[in-house]
């Protein structure tokens, strides 16, 4: 028979091994994100997917001459042309038409915000060095006349703008334009409205640019209208049912979010804004408003490759980093 203190060693040699265990596997938090040159050449880039290969797909506006694309790019660093000739147009300056993309299954979901269409294209088969797809053998699903029916600005605007699956397997999609989240049905495709995203004062809108769900919740990030107030910015959060409330407030334009493997919300500011958007303003924050990452211009998504590393993408620049704590 064991003695006491005999029992009492094995007991407390076994605490400090699962708590050494639990040590090994927390991943921590970033506090600050280092990051290195990956892609550069890409015409105003504006969204990415990683798909199960570790392989980026990105949208470009192009230069406003009906030359926005969508391309694949290796782990390596490779690219090749999916689609090209989409619509784009120039306007305030800037290049719009193509939007974000998200790849699930095999399949490529493409919102292209001007015209409110969303495309769906099977890549399954689709590789590196392949021929280009043609555009004109595309069928797209019309989301902003929906979205404009529901009159909720005045002008009617719709801009479909990110997307995300939910866990029910329907399509939630961003409307930067209409200020919503818009529900696309997995079964019917039918469209319906999800919830409506409050501005930050009387006059200005919220802008919802990016949508994740992180196990309980949906959390969006708004730009807001102008001004593009500092510190005006949210995200929210809106629940498998619709309710919608602030999760973080003080944040300035922000674009896109991501999630850490610990499921927080990291986020991209634009840019600040006087007398129009400035270069070198943008950041990476965490939820509580901390900088990871400065002196950005104009980035447009971030996505998570592994557990302590992400993509980021830049559109005036062009270009996509790599970024790892």
């Amino acid at each position: 028979m064991k003695s006491l203190p005999s029992l009492l060693y094995v007991f407390l040699l076994s605490c400090l091994f699962l708590a050494c265990s639990d040590s090994e596997d927390t991943i921590p938090e970033p506090e600050k994100l280092t990051a290195t040159d990956f892609v550069s050449g890409l015409k105003s880039p504006i969204g990415m997917s990683i798909d199960g290969q570790g392989q980026l797909w990105v949208t470009e506006a192009g230069t406003g001459k009906a030359d926005a694309s969508v391309s694949l790019i290796t782990a390596a660093g490779v690219k090749t042309t999916l689609l090209s000739g989409l619509p784009s147009e120039v306007s305030n300056g800037a290049v719009e038409g193509i939007s974000h993309l998200l790849h699930r299954d095999g399949k490529l979901y493409i919102l292209h915000g001007v015209s409110g269409m969303l495309y769906i294209v099977d890549v399954s088969k689709f590789k590196s060095g392949d021929a280009p797809l043609k555009f004109s053998d595309l069928t797209g699903e019309d989301i902003g006349t929906y979205v404009k029916s529901l009159a909720l600005t005045n002008p009617l605007n719709s801009n479909p703008y990110d997307l995300t699956f939910g866990p029910d397997g329907h399509l939630y999609i961003a409307d930067a334009g209409a200020n919503a989240i818009i529900k696309r049905d997995k079964d019917t495709r039918a469209l319906s409205k999800f919830a409506e995203i409050p501005g930050p004062a009387t006059g200005v809108e919220s802008v919802p640019t990016g949508i994740v769900y992180n196990g309980t919740h949906f959390l969006v990030t708004s730009l807001t209208g102008f001004p593009f107030a500092a510190a005006s910015a949210k995200i929210f959060q809106i629940t498998p049912a619709g309710a919608v409330s602030e999760y973080k407030t003080g944040y300035t334009t922000l674009i896109h979010l991501a999630l850490t493997a610990n499921n927080k919300p990291i986020a991209l500011q634009f840019a600040t804004f006087d007398m129009g958007f400035q270069p070198q303003t943008g950041k990476v924050v965490n939820e509580n408003g901390t900088v990871l990452l400065d002196n950005l211009t104009m980035p447009t998504d971030i996505k998570r490759s592994g557990d302590k590393s992400f993509y980021l993408l830049s559109y005036a620049l062009g270009t996509i980093q790599k970024l790892s704590y």
